[in-house]
């Protein structure tokens, strides 16, 4: 697996000031994609031991909220087996710190239905997905923590285990309402 970028003060890519990586290799090719380059699953570098030792020191001090995985795509397979071991990692030593994940793969009808052990195991330790096609069509800048409108924020944990894909955007729309965003 191969990474594009790691950075470790977004605050962009979920809520509060927290740790990011881009994945490299993507098969979905959305019109007008933020990250084309990491359509190449040889872009940039090798993901290695020292990377994730990079990851899991930039996420030690307390004021980072979390950690959120990109694209490329995370799910594409060639990526699933290592970015699932990095993400139980992260969750056994930073249990605190929530995991937010970027996906054009719809959960409910893509990813569950994937005969793919790592797929599960990362979806396990995922706690919010952000999933679906960026649709440059349904693209407004009002959107909270998404690109497109046919985009949705999932409640991973609560959505595996009520067996139903339970949303999240009232939740931030009400926050972002009242000015506070998490």
């Amino acid at each position: 697996m191969n990474y594009a970028a790691i950075k470790p003060r977004d605050i962009a890519n979920g809520p509060g000031v927290r740790v990011s990586l881009f994945v490299s290799g993507c098969r979905h090719k959305c019109k007008n994609c933020f990250n084309k380059e990491a359509w190449d699953f040889f872009y940039g570098k090798p993901f290695d031991a020292k990377t994730e030792d990079e990851i899991l020191k930039a996420l030690e001090p307390d004021f980072v909220s979390g950690f959120s995985l990109l694209g490329g795509e995370p799910f594409e397979p060639e990526n699933t087996d290592g970015l699932a071991s990095l993400l139980e990692k992260i969750k056994s030593t930073f249990p605190q710190k929530s995991i937010w994940c970027y996906t054009g793969f719809v959960f409910d009808t893509e990813l569950l239905k994937q005969n793919n052990p790592s797929v599960m195991r990362m979806l396990q330790k995922i706690d919010v997905l952000v999933d679906g096609r960026f649709v440059e069509e349904l693209k407004s800048p009002a959107l909270i923590f998404r690109g497109s409108s046919n985009q949705r924020i999932i409640d991973v944990k609560a959505s595996l285990s009520s067996g139903e894909t339970v949303l999240l955007e009232g939740i931030w729309e009400r926050k972002m309402g009242s000015g506070n965003i998490g």
